[in-house]
């Protein structure tokens, strides 16, 4: 299906290109540019029933300053489009222990919960905070379990090359709260993940950038292993690599509970 709306898109692309207009067949450009966005979200937020993967996250300076984080990502796929998430925190030894926990629905506010062991404390996580900075980093809690296609009105620009990759860009302009005005994202036509996205703020200036620098075949889904986020306004970015990533290992509906975040099951942790 996916593959049938690429085609559809590429076809209205060069027909614009060529000067010329072609209707789309069944489906407005606006209902295709957001059926990609939504086959994006799929490949690289929600690949596989469950996911494990150990995440180690550097924070650099533009003056090459760095700062660790090291955890262990569980996401499970729910029916309905909703998802959890469980990031337990190894290290620095500051934070070690901290736990966020993560209910993921389609279009409403996410529910949030952190863990600080030095308090023993459950705290919820406001639903404004999700496009605040995701423990210090460039990322944005959406950034870490995604935003929402209906978040954002869609339109695809055109077809490009990435290096050696074809891609069709899209632009997302937001309906909803956002810490942008605007998103440009590359989408590999093949795997369907986003390998570059620019985001901009109001007053039309790129800020941040994100890039997908590696990619892998983990049983037979790919994924992104390697991704930064560089705010090009200060110079700080944050290297993310994933680590012994598996995928449909049979996580418990028992992980994603307040239980579990005190108590976090270290069979899953190792």
């Amino acid at each position: 299906m996916m593959e049938r709306v690429l085609l559809v898109v590429l076809a209205v692309i060069v027909v614009a290109q060529e000067g010329g207009q072609a209707p789309l067949r069944g489906a407005s450009p606006l209902e295709d540019a957001a059926s990609l966005v939504r086959q994006s979200q799929e490949a690289f937020h929600r690949a596989g029933t469950d996911l494990k993967a150990r995440v180690k996250m550097t924070l650099l300076t533009k003056e090459g300053q760095q700062r660790l984080r090291d955890l262990m990502m569980l996401r499970k796929n729910e029916a309905g489009g909703n998802q959890r998430y469980f990031l337990y925190f190894h290290g620095p030894a500051d934070v070690r222990g901290t736990v966020l926990m993560v209910y993921k629905y389609p279009n409403q506010e996410d529910d949030r919960w952190l863990f600080i062991p030095a308090l023993n404390l459950v705290q919820r996580v406001a639903a404004r905070d999700s496009r605040s900075s995701f423990v210090g980093s460039d990322f944005s809690y959406e950034d870490v379990s995604g935003r929402d296609v209906e978040a954002d009105t869609h339109k695809v620009l055109r077809a490009e090359a990435l290096e050696s990759r074809q891609t069709v860009v899209i632009e997302s302009v937001p309906t909803r709260e956002a810490d942008y005005a605007k998103k440009l994202s590359w989408i590999e036509q093949v795997t369907f993940l986003p390998l570059k996205e620019e985001y901009y703020d109001v007053q039309g200036a790129l800020y941040k950038v994100f890039t997908a620098d590696e990619i892998r075949d983990v049983q037979g889904l790919p994924t992104v292993t390697k991704r930064t986020m560089t705010n090009v306004k200060t110079g700080h970015k944050t290297e993310v690599v994933f680590e012994n990533v598996a995928y449909n290992v049979g996580l418990g509906e028992d992980i994603f509970t307040e239980r579990a975040l005190r108590k976090p099951p270290e069979k899953w942790l190792r």
